[in-house]
């Protein structure tokens, strides 16, 4: 004899609760255990993957504008990652050609007409992508003077993967015919591939000019003093001229941003150098400075590699000139007058030096 049905039906009532009831458990002991955390992707450790909701005041068009440049700004620190990523350990030491591309993106060539045949000083004032303010100040001052016919002042770049950056650049150089770009990204590790680029647009370009100083976009010039200077030395002499240091040691600590290993530098003592803030130096060394640096090991610190090394290889004099302040000084008229070069001034102040500069009432010992 069969099961009665209204056996049957309790069964199935009893089979769906026990399986309602297991379902129930497994889900409450799923949720009271620890949850994975989303972590940030090991390529971007510098840039914050979070999305700050803006203000209440902030119009839907805003956000999305945010959240747009968000998204460029992960890309393009992808890309700098991805690029650094395959350039070399430098600090086991590593030889300049094999890591410097030669080239620039554009030669302006009217920066340098004749390629200098009459052009007594040409300014090269190293600057990054980013510091547009800082050109703009210094092109309304002291880069006035390349209105003469015997001095040009350009701006030296690396590349960028910034796509702001790079439409500002476009623009700035379709404006003013002032700025040149190396193949290298612009990062503090590449200063002396910078270095290197400049050297090497002027053996191309501009190496009938009588000299070169190289500065900064964080220096004042005092083109004048600078000139009256010029006039006192022959440009045949074979000779760096600017702030000079001696006796400086590698730093040995891994941790410092001067690191530098024993195999990019062996020895307990660099030769002397000149600052890097500002230096002069023949528009003929350029040809061999730049051919050499390409054969020797690579490191960070510019004036040290190239105004130190290189040049003590070559037999090149590195020669004091006290004009050369290369500092934070005061700022008062007969500072600014006296010295050829101020260092670590801000754009802003570049119009009050240069007021002081042109103040023909100060009276200077």
């Amino acid at each position: 004899m069969g099961v009665p049905w209204v056996a049957q039906v309790r069964l199935l009532h009893l089979v769906i609760l026990g399986i309602t009831t297991i379902t129930f458990v497994m889900y409450v002991v799923y949720m009271s255990s620890p949850q994975p955390r989303t972590t940030a992707s090991p390529v971007l450790p510098l840039v914050s993957l979070d999305y700050h909701a803006p203000h209440t005041n902030t119009t839907m068009l805003e956000q999305s504008l945010m959240k747009n440049d968000s998204a460029v700004n992960l890309r393009n620190a992808s890309s700098e990652a991805s690029i650094n990523a395959t350039q070399p350990d430098l600090t086991r030491g590593v030889f300049a050609e094999v890591i410097y591309e030669a080239g620039h993106t554009n030669s302006n060539s009217n920066i340098c007409p004749d390629q200098g045949e009459n052009l007594q000083l040409l300014i090269i004032i190293t600057s990054a992508p980013s510091h547009e303010s800082a050109r703009m100040a210094i092109r309304q001052t002291w880069g006035h003077f390349a209105a003469r016919r015997d001095v040009s002042i350009v701006f030296m770049l690396g590349s960028t993967t910034n796509a702001s950056y790079k439409d500002k650049i476009d623009k700035e150089e379709f404006l003013y015919e002032d700025i040149l770009q190396g193949k290298f990204v612009d990062t503090y590790e590449n200063l002396t591939l910078k270095s290197i680029s400049m050297l090497e647009w002027v053996k191309n370009n501009c190496p009938k000019t009588d000299f070169v100083l190289k500065t900064d976009d964080d220096m004042f010039i005092n083109i004048p003093r600078l000139l009256t200077f010029l006039s006192k030395h022959n440009p045949e002499v074979r000779a760096i001229y600017g702030r000079l240091a001696k006796k400086w040691k590698p730093i040995r600590n891994k941790k410092s941003k001067y690191y530098i290993s024993p195999q990019q530098y062996k020895p307990a003592v660099f030769p002397d150098f000149t600052t890097g803030p500002a230096y002069l130096l023949p528009g003929r060394l350029a040809k061999e400075l730049y051919a050499a640096s390409l054969n020797h090991t690579y490191f960070k610190l510019e004036d040290v590699f190239l105004t130190g090394i290189v040049a003590n290889d070559l037999k090149i004099k590195r020669i004091h000139a006290p004009e050369f302040l290369n500092k934070r000084v005061s700022l008062a008229p007969c500072s600014v007058q006296k010295g050829i070069s101020i260092h670590m001034v801000k754009g802003a102040e570049q119009f009050d030096l240069w007021k002081k500069l042109l103040d023909g009432h100060a009276k200077c010992k």
